[in-house]
């Protein structure tokens, strides 16, 4: 595997595990939610630069997931439709990292959050390459 396609699986893999620690973070006696929904966040953010290395889009530091998935519909219109959804996990970058009023998410928040990124890891992994996001065990 070339650089690029090996950085690319790289992302991706990080965005799948982000997942399955959100996953593990959130399962059991006693759920970590706060934690858990900062990883959904992470793994969108993952997929989306993974996605614009592999589409050769240079996107600079950022965690910004409008701009990314913004930069990321100009170069495949699919991406608009998820903007949205994108938008609405955004804030669990920093959102309950912090002590604040609230420190923790709902069941709801986080089973919602945890579907978007799900579902979006799905998505972007259909636009690559198997071989590209396929698991390393």
């Amino acid at each position: 595997m070339d650089a690029k396609r090996s950085l690319v699986h790289n992302w991706w893999m990080k965005s799948r595990r982000d997942l399955l620690s959100a996953k593990r973070l959130a399962g059991g006696a006693q759920p970590y939610l706060d934690t858990a929904i900062y990883h959904c966040q992470q793994a969108i953010e993952k997929a989306l630069k993974g996605w614009l290395i592999y589409q050769d889009q240079s996107f600079g530091k950022t965690h910004d997931l409008r701009l990314l998935a913004t930069q990321a519909s100009e170069v495949d219109p699919a991406f608009t439709d998820w903007i949205d959804m994108i938008v609405q996990v955004s804030p669990y970058a920093t959102a309950y990292r912090y002590p604040d009023e609230i420190l923790e998410p709902t069941s709801k928040e986080y089973r919602q959050a945890f579907q978007a990124a799900s579902k979006f890891h799905e998505f972007v992994c259909s636009l690559l390459p198997p071989e590209l996001s396929a698991s390393k065990k």
